[in-house]
């Protein structure tokens, strides 16, 4: 794109006449790149980061929604000089509009993986975060032995934890098929003969699935989000990013936080679902054969 004076770039992205725009730049309110701009100023719109009052314009204003399958050992910062990767380093510049300065939707632990909104959307992150909104969060995770009955009873109760009694929404052992498809996301591959359950939250406390299976003693081997709102993994495979659809954006932003018809977990097409006391019996008898 050509480069042009400064106030009709502003004119032509709506924000006020060329007139009205050159008392915005004479009165210190407009930013080229981060500098005060100058009356005259020469810029080329589709390249120069130009904000007023401190709010973009022009191509960096586009609001951006992406969902990436973070990989285990990548860090959820956008900006960590002890981390090798960052979420970041996996979004195809194409998937991000110029000067956009784009920034995770909550956070996945470095060592837990699956599901990760990226936006420039304040406003629209905060209704995806804020609890008043309900918005779940639903996990596969894989531990070494078969919950007992007794630890699923002490799940199901609430775990103590420094915040408070943390709850688990639902609970349920997950099935062949549900794994399967699963696995064939995963990267690196998960280790044979861990037993997956799921596990839903409407709580963020730090670390929260961890710590809980930690306190009944089965600890977590593998913990990947499958599910946010009505956002799920389906078919994303590991370390990679898609754009979320427009059903999607307005799902999450309008407080579609649950699963459709109950407050449960809905199941893989194909997938019949068992409540973990069900199938803690069968569990018992050992993972599936390798």
């Amino acid at each position: 794109m050509p480069e042009e004076r400064l106030q009709k770039a502003l004119a032509a992205a709506g924000v006020a006449s060329r007139r009205a725009s050159e008392g915005l730049i004479a009165a210190g309110r407009v930013r080229v790149d981060g500098r005060r701009a100058t009356i005259g100023q020469v810029v080329d719109p589709a390249k120069a980061k130009i904000e007023v009052d401190g709010l973009p314009i022009g191509n960096a204003s586009r609001t951006t929604y992406l969902l990436l399958h973070k990989p285990a050992g990548v860090t959820s910062t956008t900006q960590d000089r002890h981390a090798d990767t960052t979420v970041l380093d996996l979004v195809p510049t194409a998937l991000v509009p110029d000067h956009a300065r784009l920034y995770p939707v909550g956070r996945l632990d470095q060592d837990s993986e699956g599901l990760l909104i990226l936006t420039n959307d304040g406003g629209w992150s905060e209704k995806v975060l804020h609890p008043r909104f309900g918005v779940e969060r639903e996990y596969a995770l894989a531990v070494r032995e078969p919950l007992s009955y007794e630890q699923v009873e002490a799940l199901e109760r609430g775990v103590e934890l420094e915040e408070g009694v943390a709850t688990l929404q639902h609970l349920r052992a997950m099935t062949d098929v549900e794994i399967e498809r699963l696995e064939d996301l995963l990267s690196p591959p998960a280790a044979r003969g861990l037993v997956w359950y799921r596990a839903t939250l409407r709580q963020g406390w730090k670390r929260q699935l961890r710590r809980v299976f930690g306190a009944v003693e089965a600890p977590i081997e593998r913990l990947v989000r499958v599910r946010i709102g009505p956002v799920r993994i389906d078919g994303l495979k590991s370390g990679r990013v898609r754009t979320l659809k427009a059903p999607e954006v307005r799902g999450l932003g309008g407080g579609g936080g649950r699963s459709r018809g109950d407050n449960r977990a809905e199941p893989l097409p194909d997938a019949p679902t068992r409540s973990a006391k069900a199938t803690s019996a069968r569990a018992k008898r050992g993972p599936r054969p390798a």
